[in-house]
């Protein structure tokens, strides 16, 4: 089998590459995230939908059945080996392990900054599994399961795709630098989705803030900024400002750890033999 010379650099791993069928499977899982986020929006003045304890379980098993789509279509597409999948399970119960750590704490939450060099390095559609497993096994851990949990999954997915979608030749501080603002408003966009997923259920709970159905767009905009401002833009800000700082703390050193063991697990490296 082939080796790199003496002396010679080794090239550095690639993201796993997306085909046809993984890129049709994020699409649905997009297509459906889209709908479980917006379909209230679309409900007529006179609907009774008062939570999302009735779709959630729905969505729960789409998820599940999306995600096996989206690892299986890298596995075969990508000639992936157990190696890769045990490695997305080692990153998955390290995430898990670190949101309890700042939960509850001015939304001090280190497993974001994890997910973001994991997207960066595993690439997009495996960067969305990951998201989505993460916070899976979070939730059991934490004790965090209910109606919001397939929305959580489904915003964090997205949100670790993301990163792995950012442009491929940035490297050193650039890299650096691209990828806490990344995690700085992507924060901010997973705090938002999750918003989303619970203010049209408000009612009169707070109606100068409460989505009203068959308001005009602008208006219940402007109701959406103001739940968002009122409620949780001191939780998203320290998420972002937390996820800052540990990437450019340990963020060189997690990509290097993290690209070692890429490499190690030989992702997309096909095996040569050289002739006698």
């Amino acid at each position: 089998m082939s080796e790199p010379a003496p002396g010679k650099a080794r090239p550095r791993p690639r993201a796993v590459r997306l085909g046809p069928f993984s890129l049709a499977a994020l699409g649905l899982a997009g297509a459906v995230g889209v709908v479980a986020f917006g379909w209230p929006f679309l409900a007529p003045p006179t609907s009774q939908v008062g939570t999302h304890t009735q779709d959630a379980p729905w969505l729960f098993a789409w998820l599940l059945l999306l995600l096996v789509a989206v690892v299986g279509a890298a596995i075969s597409e990508a000639g992936l080996g157990p190696k890769a999948v045990a490695m997305m399970g080692v990153l998955a119960a390290t995430g898990a392990a670190l949101r309890p750590i700042g939960a509850g704490t001015a939304g001090i939450e280190p497993m974001f900054f994890l997910m973001v060099l994991s997207g960066r390095v595993l690439g997009p559609g495996f960067g969305f599994a990951l998201g989505s497993t993460t916070m899976f096994a979070s939730a059991l851990l934490t004790g965090g399961v209910g109606p919001w949990m397939p929305f959580q999954m489904m915003a964090m997915g997205w949100f670790t795709m993301g990163a792995g979608l950012l442009p491929v030749r940035v490297r050193g501080r650039a890299e650096l630098r691209l990828l806490a603002l990344y995690g700085f408003l992507a924060a901010f966009a997973y705090g938002t989705a999750m918003n989303l997923a619970g203010w049209p259920f408000m009612g009169a709970l707070a109606s100068n803030i409460a989505f009203v159905p068959g308001d005009p767009v602008p208006e219940n905009l402007a109701r959406f900024l103001a739940y968002c401002l009122a409620t949780s833009l001191g939780w998203d800000l320290g998420r972002a400002v937390c996820t800052v700082f540990l990437t450019f703390l340990l963020g060189p050193a997690v990509l290097r750890a993290l690209r070692r063991a890429t490499r190690r697990a030989a992702f997309e490296s096909a095996v040569t033999f050289e002739p006698r």
